[in-house]
């Protein structure tokens, strides 16, 4: 692990997992809008993923995640190989997590096209208010939180196509 306090960091749960930035035709990005009363009643915007199963790889994750939660079917050759690896801690529903993130970028051709119930988690449809497609500005500009943390200010340095290796983030 990368971040510094990780090694004495306590947690419920350790997973890998794979974000997906999913942007349409004209570059917006997909974001869910969640709320979880007993941790931030607020709520925040986050990037589309989810745990990587056994056996699973980030392709395939982020595959199964982008249909799960959007409704949308991906080729495949539409992900990109990770350039954004993190790793973060949160808290959800009493359990911390530790999670070993990998980031990929997927296009859809649509422009903003509906996002659906495609098998999301009993979880899932319980926090998820709704999604929405941001344009890169409103994203880097917005005051509202995000998920990853740095999304305003490490997006545009993804989507150029830079490698990027965060540091640790304790989310909440």
């Amino acid at each position: 692990m990368r971040g510094e306090g990780v090694h004495e960091l306590r947690y419920d749960m350790e997973r890998d997992a794979v974000r997906v930035v999913l942007t349409d035709a004209a570059g917006r990005v997909l974001l869910f809008h969640v709320l979880t009363p007993d941790e931030a009643p607020d709520g925040w915007w986050e990037l589309p993923g989810g745990g990587i199963d056994a056996g699973e790889s980030y392709l395939d994750a982020a595959v199964r995640e982008i249909r799960e939660e959007t409704g949308l079917v991906l080729d495949p050759a539409q992900v990109s190989p990770p350039a954004w690896r993190r790793d973060s801690t949160w808290r959800s529903r009493g359990k911390r997590r530790l999670q070993h993130e990998v980031v990929v970028r997927a296009r859809v051709a649509a422009d903003q096209p509906r996002v659906v119930d495609g098998g999301r988690t009993p979880e899932e449809i319980e926090d998820y208010v709704t999604a929405r497609w941001w344009t890169v500005p409103e994203i880097t500009e917005s005051q509202v939180r995000f998920y990853p943390g740095r999304l305003p200010e490490l997006l545009p340095r993804f989507l150029a196509g830079e490698d990027i290796d965060e540091p640790f983030e304790r989310w909440n």
